[in-house]
Order: C-alpha cells, then structure tokens, then sequence
C-alpha cells in the first residue's frame, strides 16, 4: 500500500509540475506576443506620420484635411476605448487582443489599397521659379490678394482662389482605414496591461510593462528606417519606367510610395495577431483556489 501511496504522489506531483510549466509556458507566450503587438502598433503609428505629407501631395488635398485624416486613429479609438475597457475583461483578453490587432493591420491595408485603383501619378510639368529671382508671375492670386488686403486696397478678397479643393476622393479609404487601425489598436494596451497585472508574479508587473515598452520602441525604429527608405522610391514604381520621371526627392512634387509602408506595417499587424488566439483566457490561475471557493 506504501509503495501505492509513493506511486500516486509521485504521479500528482509530476503532473501539477506539468500543469505549471504549461501555465508559464502560456503567460511567456502572451508576453512574446503582445511585444510583437507593441512593434506594430508603433510601427503603423510611425508610418502615418512620415506618410501624411506624401498623401497631402497625392491625393491633391489640403493641409486641414490631412489633419483629419491623420486625426481619424484618435476618432476611432475614442469610439469603443470605454466599451472595450469595460466588457474586455470580463471576456477572452488574448482573442480580443487578436482582433485588434487584425483590425489593425486590415486598416493600414485599407490605407493603401487607393494606389492601385487611382491610376498613374502625374506631376505638373509647370517649371519652379527662383523666389530670388524677381518676378509677379510666382505669386498666386490668393497671396496678391491677401496683399492687397493687408494694404487696404482691396475692400473685397475672392476667397475661392485661397481655398485648395481636393483632387480626388478616394482621401475617404484612407480615412476609414486610419480610423480602423484606431479602433483596433484600442484593446491591446488595456487589456494587455490588466492581464499582465492578474496572471503575473507578485512585484514582476511593473518589470514586464517596463520590458514591453523598451521593446515596443523598436518599432518607430523600423518604422522611421522604412519611411525615410519608401519616401525616396517614386509612388508608381514597378509600374512606370523610372527613366522617363523627370523629378527627384528634393523637388517639391516629388510622392515617394507611401503605400508600401502601410502594407508592410498592415502584414506585420496581421502577423502578430496569430498566437493570441491559441492563447489559454486564464493561464496561471490556481486550481486549489477554486476547489477551496467551490466548497465554502
């Protein structure tokens, strides 16, 4: 009977380590994962940014709109942070963490599929005068108006002159899936945070939020590398022969391919959204403590 006991408890004690290596397993795997979250949310932050004056410029668009655009992931966020706060944790985290970051990278995507339906990018061909050189030809008429104005000469000013119309609508696709990457870049940070707090170790919390954001830098790293790479490439390259384009990156009407940042970024978003849904929505959680809860 001894040697029974010894065999049971023996057994017991080997599959309550198994149980806890499995649970370690699965809260180091939802670290390594939610750090590849914090690099895509970073990466796609970043590529927005350095892109929103190319989209300015291929799109036709004014300054106020590209505000907007680029205003539009806060806009979305804003829209579900509260809900997603609330009912997240009382749901599957990790799976709701994954949708986010889905949402995020089929956003970016969004972002950039207007290049390949708006055709050729063309240039004006108007030649771009000295400002020192003197002549009245380089001055539009909004500014000789507001000239005129400030001189007092001029009681009226035609406004339509001063107000830049856009070029094409399709500024709206990138609007949307800016606002997209918003809402699905919403769950990963709180909810990550409160996961981290509920299945960590007592006094490591504050060492892994300090880890996921030394790492999440990473990703304006990449993403500023990418930008500065992408913004020297001309916006149709791969379709046009680059020997006729008769501009280079320091001309004013030059468009680098801002698109190719946002499918880079989108892919890597869609990517790191993968491991949150083989995740477990409780991974160290004590099973002693529930059977003591069940029965008082």
């Amino acid at each position: 009977m001894d040697q029974h006991q010894h065999l049971n408890k023996t057994a017991e004690s080997a599959s309550s380590e198994k149980k806890k290596t499995r649970r370690c397993n699965g809260f180091k795997m939802f670290l390594a994962a939610l750090s590849f979250s914090y690099i895509a949310k970073a990466l796609g932050g970043i590529i927005m940014k350095i892109s929103i004056t190319q989209i300015e410029r291929r799109f036709d668009i004014s300054s106020s709109l590209a505000g907007l655009i680029d205003g539009s992931f806060e806009i979305g966020n804003l829209l579900v942070i509260v809900f997603v706060s609330y009912f997240g944790s009382k749901l599957h985290r990790p799976k709701l963490i994954g949708i986010g970051c889905l949402l995020m990278g089929t956003g970016s995507i969004l972002t950039s599929l207007p290049h390949f339906f708006m055709g050729y990018y063309r240039y004006s061909k108007e030649t771009h005068i000295n400002p020192s050189e003197n002549s009245t030809s380089s001055l539009s008429t909004c500014l000789i108006n507001q000239t005129l104005s400030f001189n007092g000469t001029s009681p009226e000013i035609v406004e339509k002159d001063c107000v830049k119309e856009s070029g094409s609508h399709m500024w709206i696709y990138v609007f949307m899936g800016n606002m997209l990457r918003g809402i699905g870049e919403t769950p990963i940070v709180p909810l990550g945070i409160s996961y981290i707090d509920d299945f960590a170790k007592e006094g490591h919390s504050s060492l892994y939020l300090g880890s996921l954001n030394a790492i999440g830098m990473i990703g304006p790293v990449i993403g500023f590398a990418l930008g500065s790479l992408f913004a020297k490439m001309y916006v149709d390259i791969g379709y046009v022969d680059l020997s006729t384009i008769r501009i280079t990156p320091k001309d004013s009407r030059w468009v680098g391919a801002w698109w190719l940042g946002f499918l880079v970024s989108g892919l890597f978003s869609i990517i790191s959204s993968i491991p949150f849904f083989f995740l477990p929505k409780n991974p160290n959680k004590p099973q002693k403590k529930k059977k003591k809860k069940k029965k008082k």
